[in-house]
């Protein structure tokens, strides 16, 4: 098989760096959760030469996904998400080393995940309970951890940002975290992108406006143009730590 990786990441290294890319290229990075963020995280982690990833996210692809994460297509409905992702990451680099788990982060299977044989672990979790489980482990273990909180119901681009989880604000999954690791007396703080906009409501009479009957759970509208910055900021804090963790500091 031919070694593409170096033309690939030749406009990475112009910027980076040739011992920044190798640093990259070695590095070994978990992400939970190949939805609307965690997906597009993910291809520009490999994209930029990141050459060892594992992806875990239990769900399959359905067609509602298909507005918002880069491995949901009409081909790809009904398909395990991370088995999808795996294959579309590594036609871009078929160097790298993707590995897929179909699998839900709890309690139950929480122990089978080595955290700290990990550079970063990314939490793109929906999940309350098992975001803040997450938190939790990467806190007693000392693992650096990139966050996302929630890009549902978000419209403006510009009200996106990046800061420690006890910064954040207008963001209700956010608020459930803080929460969360109070009632665990957890008092980690960690980076993680969120945003500042206030959630939109949805328009009366739409599909999950507030009068629709009795629904069981009622989903959260999303857009591409927020997951997918949402995924991008994660993937430049992960980038940028890993190129200044240990040794020189790679040219801007």
């Amino acid at each position: 098989m031919v070694d593409h990786y170096p033309d690939m990441t030749g406009r990475a290294a112009i910027i980076l760096g040739g011992c920044a890319m190798k640093r990259l290229r070695a590095a070994r990075v978990i992400i939970f959760g190949v939805g609307g963020v965690g997906s597009w995280c993910a291809e520009a982690l490999v994209r930029t030469g990141l050459g060892n990833l594992t992806m875990v996210d239990p769900d399959m692809v359905s067609v509602s996904n298909i507005n918002r994460q880069t491995q949901a297509t009409s081909r790809t409905v009904g398909l395990p998400k991370v088995e999808e992702l795996r294959k579309r990451l590594l036609d871009i680099n078929p160097s790298a080393s993707i590995t897929a788990v179909r699998a839900y982060y709890d309690e139950k299977s929480s122990g089978s995940f080595d955290l700290a044989a990990y550079d970063c672990v990314i939490d793109a979790i929906d999940s309350v309970q098992s975001k803040v489980l997450l938190i939790e482990r990467c806190s007693a273990l000392g693992v650096k951890l990139f966050s996302s909180m929630g890009a549902a119901a978000k419209i403006d681009p510009s009200k996106i940002r990046s800061g420690p989880l006890s910064k954040t604000r207008n963001c209700p999954l956010a608020r459930n975290v803080r929460k969360g690791l109070r009632q665990k007396n957890i008092s980690a703080d960690f980076s993680c992108v969120y945003s500042e906009e206030l959630p939109a409501a949805p328009p009366a009479g739409s599909a999950a406006s507030p009068d629709r009957a009795k629904a069981k759970k009622q989903a959260n509208g999303s857009l591409v143009h927020i997951t997918g910055i949402f995924g991008f900021t994660l993937a430049s804090m992960v980038i940028n730590d890993i190129l200044h963790t240990g040794g020189d500091t790679p040219p801007r």
